[in-house]
């Protein structure tokens, strides 16, 4: 287990932390200055040293903040008190973030900066969040593997999930498995209140550590396991980034709480997705993140339409699966992650334990996705949307893509065809349209509209559908501009109404066009 001392979440001290910080200019880009993007791509890597060999025997603040807080290397008490004036080398202490030894400071934990950035809406254009999160020694700090109640800190699938949160606002907020606190600390953005569980009380530390170093207030922490700690409550918004690794429970195999939820195959994802329901007022939505195994044919894409489904409360649900691994990628992926080499007797073994525990199972793939379920205000659900889209995402704008899509979906559920038809739309910013012609060939073979932002989705169209998308620029209805491609293209009106609505809605949910 974890040697180090606990994180204490000081508000003064915290306070004057910050202070510190940002009269340094301790922040990415300043450190990226520093070092150079080579040696800031291999932090992430795992290297610190071409960061080390770069700054040198600098010894102005950001160098010093740089080796302390962000490579988690020992610096002089002297440089820690010049750097934070304000806290100092006592002040780190205090914070249980370093100790001091004689007259060198040796971190127990980093604390790194982090911009985030989230795609706004129509009212909050795009803007970008910078915090300080604190989170446990990394691998290359430690100079070993990491303890099983290591508290990981912001990585890829943390930043995806703090992007595909809802901007829109709520009243009370639920995070479950808080981790460094990244996903509450988002989320309270635009819930008033937050509650974050974990099983980890190290965790919750540094969620609270978190919380006060970036001034963010009405956050309360909670321990316990998925919705023990929230029984009987109810939340407009939940959001988790789950321990969903799937993890033999075999002997010799490390349980890291930051991944591993205890439980055999995805059964925690579905244990979170059946449990959820109950946990969301009307209209209230949950957000997570997770892994679904593929068993003797059983897509992982069914098996979680059949959690949705075995809700006690039924919801909307849209599923999408980003990637997909089979079983050895999938537990080479994750025996790398724990820090075991490749090549040696232990990694051989962790492989083993992998593949038999999915052979027990009939597992062939093992998928990857985001999971967004909401509980209908009234009546039954609407929305059951289950979608592979391996495609590199369009931006930071997941949030309000979502978001969008939610209420176009809405809106449209209450438009029979003649009211849409009656509608007037227009075509998003980010479409383009690109036309692929065989040489020589007049006519294009092949339509596509291209979207720039949201899930970047690519999709051909035939040549009426792409003069309607054309035409809409907020100006006609839809029916008057179908009768019109209908005219051009010399068929009949009526069957290409048939044809073009139901596709219609598609592009309106999808964000390609919207109401005007």
């Amino acid at each position: 287990m974890n040697g180090a001392v606990l994180p204490e979440p000081e508000p003064a001290t915290c306070r004057d932390l910050a202070h510190d910080l940002r009269e340094a200019g301790y922040t990415s880009d300043a450190l990226r200055d520093a070092w150079g993007e080579t040696a800031d791509d291999a932090i992430a890597r795992g290297l610190r040293s071409p960061a080390e060999r770069a700054i040198g025997d600098r010894d102005d603040a950001v160098a010093v903040l740089g080796r302390l807080l962000m490579l988690g290397m020992p610096q002089p008490t002297a440089y820690v008190d010049r750097a934070l004036p304000r806290t100092g080398a006592a002040g780190i202490a205090r914070l249980g973030i370093g100790v001091i030894d004689g007259d060198t400071v040796r971190p127990t934990a980093l604390v790194r900066p982090q911009a985030i950035s989230f795609g706004g809406d129509d009212e909050t254009p795009d803007r970008e969040i910078a915090w300080w999160l604190a989170s446990d020694l990394d691998e290359a700090a430690l100079g070993g593997a990491l303890p099983e109640d290591h508290v990981l800190g912001v990585g890829g699938a943390s930043l995806t999930l703090a992007a595909l949160q809802l901007p829109t606002p709520a009243g009370r907020g639920l995070d479950i498995g808080s981790g460094c606190g990244i996903q509450a600390l988002r989320a309270r953005r635009s819930v008033d209140h937050v509650v974050a569980t974990d099983i980890s009380e190290r965790a919750l530390h540094f969620t609270r550590l978190n919380a006060e170093l970036n001034g963010i207030d009405a956050i309360e922490t909670r321990l316990g396991s998925l919705f023990e700690p929230v029984a009987g409550e109810q939340f407009d918004r939940i959001v988790s980034n789950p321990p969903f690794v799937i993890t033999p429970r075999s002997d010799g195999v490390p349980a890291y709480e930051y991944r591993d939820g205890g439980l055999v195959g995805d059964d925690l994802v579905r244990a979170f997705v059946e449990g959820v329901g109950v946990h969301l007022a009307p209209g209230g939505v949950a957000q997570l993140l997770g892994n679904w195994e593929t068993r003797a044919g059983d897509s992982g894409l069914d098996r979680a339409r059949a959690w949705v489904e075995a809700s006690p409360v039924p919801l909307d649900a849209w599923v999408v699966e980003r990637e997909s691994l089979d079983p050895l990628s999938y537990a080479e992926l994750w025996v790398r992650d724990g820090g075991t080499l490749p090549g040696t007797e232990r990694f051989a073994r962790l492989i083993d334990a992998w593949l038999d525990d999915f052979t027990a199972r009939q597992v062939t793939a093992v998928g990857f996705g985001y999971v967004l379920l909401r509980r209908p205000v009234a009546g039954q659900p609407s929305l059951a949307r289950y979608e592979t889209l391996p495609q590199p995402l369009g931006g930071d704008d997941l949030g309000a893509h979502l978001a969008a899509a939610l209420a176009a979906h809405d809106r449209l559920a209450a438009l029979d065809d003649a009211a849409l038809a009656a509608s007037v739309l227009a075509v998003a910013a980010d479409v383009t349209e690109a036309r692929h012609h065989l040489p020589g060939a007049e006519d294009p073979t092949v339509i596509e509209l291209r979207q720039g932002g949201g899930f970047a989705r690519s999709l051909a169209v035939d040549p009426g559908l792409a003069a309607l998308v054309g035409a809409c620029d907020g100006d006609l209805p839809v029916g008057v501009l179908i009768d019109a491609i209908a005219h051009l293209l010399d068929v009949d009106a009526a069957a290409l109404r048939a044809d073009l609505l139901p596709r219609v809605r598609e592009l309106v949910f999808s964000g390609f066009v919207r109401f005007a």
